[in-house]
């Protein structure tokens, strides 16, 4: 964001330039250059980047938009103008697809993120699913969290969510098969099996609702 802001104070300046006497002709071609070079500028940027900025970059873009339209329709032969500006708009509006993908990418890995902090406990700190931290000791814990997790907020679950539910349910069992042969007791195992028969329905009857909600919400 560096550049963006050493972008805005260059703009800044160069309208301060733009004399009073200067014709109308001439403030829309300079009003055009700045509209031009600042989509040039912010289109540089990485898209994740620009996606935590957004917000600012959107803002001055509008105005400026707005500022540069308005000064173009002062001027009687104004279709070059018109062309420069329109194919500096496209760039951006391209430049903003990538940004707005890349926003709702992020905000996804995030959401993920937050459902496999609930789900599996303090002690996990991110990294793939494997999920090596979990041992003989630990894994009745992870369970009853798990389940409890879940039981709580079943109802605001999407469906995304539920599959992403499923998944981490299926890597900690794959990683059960493992710990039961590192010495997971009986007792232990007892448990386990009772809290993954609470599961099962829970999470058919709940996927199956959210699905249905979506659908209801999709029609309207």
């Amino acid at each position: 964001m560096k550049r963006l802001k050493i972008t805005l104070g260059i703009l800044a300046a160069s309208t301060m330039l733009v004399a009073c006497n200067d014709s109308q002709k001439d403030m829309a071609e300079k009003k055009v250059d700045n509209y031009e070079f600042y989509i040039d500028s912010v289109s540089r940027e990485a898209a994740n980047d620009a996606a935590e900025n957004w917000e600012a970059i959107e803002k001055h873009y509008q105005e400026m938009k707005t500022d540069v339209d308005n000064s173009i329709m002062s001027v009687k032969e104004n279709s070059e103008l018109q062309k420069e500006v329109d194919e500096a708009t496209l760039k951006y509006e391209k430049f903003k697809a990538e940004v707005v993908a890349e926003h709702e990418r992020m905000e996804a890995e995030n959401s993920k993120m937050m459902i496999r902090k609930s789900l599996l406990g303090n002690e996990y700190t991110g990294g793939d699913m494997q999920f090596a931290w979990i041992n003989k000791d630990n894994i009745l814990g992870v369970y009853q969290n798990f389940v409890d997790t879940v039981e709580k907020n079943k109802d605001s679950y999407s469906r995304e969510d539920w599959d992403e539910i499923k998944l981490i349910y299926e890597a900690i069992d794959t990683r059960k098969n493992t710990v039961e042969k590192e010495g997971l007791s009986s007792a232990d195992n007892m448990k386990i099996a009772a809290l993954k028969l609470k599961f099962a329905p829970m999470y058919t009857v709940n996927r199956m609702g959210a699905k249905s909600d979506e659908n209801a919400d999709a029609k309207k």
